[in-house]
């Protein structure tokens, strides 16, 4: 599971620019995010199709940064995110963003972007915690 982020200017038809040039490549989004601060917004995503992402993004000349999400299956129940949350700073990791990916009655799934993934699917795995580096 790859994760992109978009740095763009806070006005009127940004988006809807961005997600015409992934349509046109045919890109399927599993989830997106976006925050604006100031005159900047930061736009994140999770595509179905990486390959085609990144062409799309580079034929249109949008900057980007792309990085490696880790998948965190995880009860839903309170306390659960902190547990995770915890477990990653007290091993150091840092959290680029965070992705609420699915959720049912009984389990939710996010989508994590940390500075080191294989560190943080370590620490996530010695927790005996769901967690899945997809490519």
């Amino acid at each position: 599971m790859r994760d992109f982020a978009v740095h763009l200017e806070h006005r009127p038809g940004e988006l809807a620019r961005i997600a015409a040039v992934l349509s046109h490549y045919r890109v399927n989004l599993s989830s997106v995010a976006g925050v604006a601060i100031g005159n900047r917004v930061t736009i994140r995503l999770i595509p179905d199709d990486v390959e085609a992402t990144r062409e799309a993004f580079e034929t249109a000349n949008i900057a980007f940064q792309e990085s490696e999400a880790v998948r965190v299956v995880l009860a839903h129940r309170p306390g659960e995110l902190a547990v995770v949350t915890s477990r990653l700073a007290d091993g150091g990791v840092n959290l680029r963003a965070i992705y609420l990916t699915r959720v049912t009655h009984e389990r939710v799934e996010l989508a994590i972007v940390p500075d080191n993934a294989e560190h943080a699917q370590r620490l996530l795995r010695a927790a005996h915690l769901a967690v899945d580096v997809g490519r």
